[in-house]
């Protein structure tokens, strides 16, 4: 074959790859566009996306300034969403804890998922004492509730943020590298896997090129559900003083403050907690559309 001939062939193969991907676009935009349930659920959580990036500009009032003037101040044009016992305004701080949430909500699997994806992958594709060992660290670590182990591990080290993401880190690394090992395992068996180790090309090569394309639909779809968990958890480990600390404010910490005030102001629990419901279910919406198009056979 000619060098012409190469470059043409190599320009095709590109052009399909493409191709395939807008495809793969342009079914979830339909599969979310023909329900308008997950359609609205698209935009609310585009909205809270936008929310938390320009909360700065959409918030009217400082999120941590208190003031004994307004305290328990009920919804109006001022405040939204009324004052809470601290005369801090309820709807700059729901603003402000989006970005909180969602930082802590997205960038908490992301880093599980690449842990545990590389643990799970290593692992299942090399076996004996490399498996045996990240086996048993993944049982170990799958015996506690995610709840629960993070409750451990966030009485250990310090609150804060790094210590949350550590936290969630923690909890879904395991789930990531169980997917990932059950998939390398069967994977590994195939022809194609055998061709390739025959062939010369090295282990690295065939786990990136060969395993990785053919796990990655069910990280993803995982991900995308694990994130809406991690939003639940950091709620709740917030909520009971193991989260973010005030004054920053996330949604958890805004209910637990606002719940020893409710007879007064029930606008933090109610403003805070809706806020959660909806994004989480939002993102539990669109993780359903992105399996129904990497994962056909899921909807059967």
């Amino acid at each position: 074959m000619s060098i012409i001939d190469k470059n043409q062939s190599g320009l095709i193969d590109k052009s399909k790859k493409n191709n395939k991907d807008i495809s793969l676009i342009q079914q979830l935009w339909r599969n979310i566009a023909d329900d308008r349930l997950t359609l609205f659920f698209f935009f609310v959580l585009l909205a809270v996306i936008v929310i938390s990036i320009l909360a700065r500009f959409i918030a009217p009032f400082s999120p941590v300034d208190q003031s004994l003037l307004r305290i328990n101040e009920g919804p109006s044009a001022t405040y939204l969403l009324g004052t809470d016992q601290y005369g801090r305004d309820v709807y700059s701080r729901i603003v402000f804890g989006s970005r909180t949430s969602l930082i802590l909500g997205v960038l908490s699997p992301v880093l599980a998922a690449l842990i545990g994806v590389t643990v799970g992958l290593v692992g299942g594709y090399f076996g004996g004492w490399i498996d045996r060992i990240a086996g048993r660290i993944i049982d170990i670590l799958l015996a506690f509730p995610a709840l629960l182990l993070g409750i451990l591990v966030a009485a250990v080290l310090s609150s804060g943020f790094w210590s949350m993401v550590a936290v969630l880190v923690i909890a879904f690394a395991p789930r990531f590298a169980r997917i990932a090992r059950a998939s390398t395992l069967a994977l590994r068996s195939e022809p194609f896997i055998d061709a390739a180790i025959a062939a010369g090309v090295s282990h690295f090569y065939i786990i990136l090129r060969h395993i990785l394309p053919n796990v990655a639909g069910s990280i993803v779809v995982v991900l995308t559900l694990w994130i809406a968990t991690a939003i639940r958890l950091e709620a709740t480990l917030s909520f009971l003083g193991l989260g973010t600390q005030p004054p920053e404010p996330s949604w958890g910490n805004i209910i637990r403050d606002g719940l020893h005030n409710m007879t007064a102001s029930p606008w933090p629990v109610i403003g805070a907690g809706f806020a959660i419901s909806l994004t989480v279910l939002a993102f539990n919406m669109i993780g359903d559309s992105i399996r129904d198009v990497l994962d056909p056979e899921a909807r059967v």
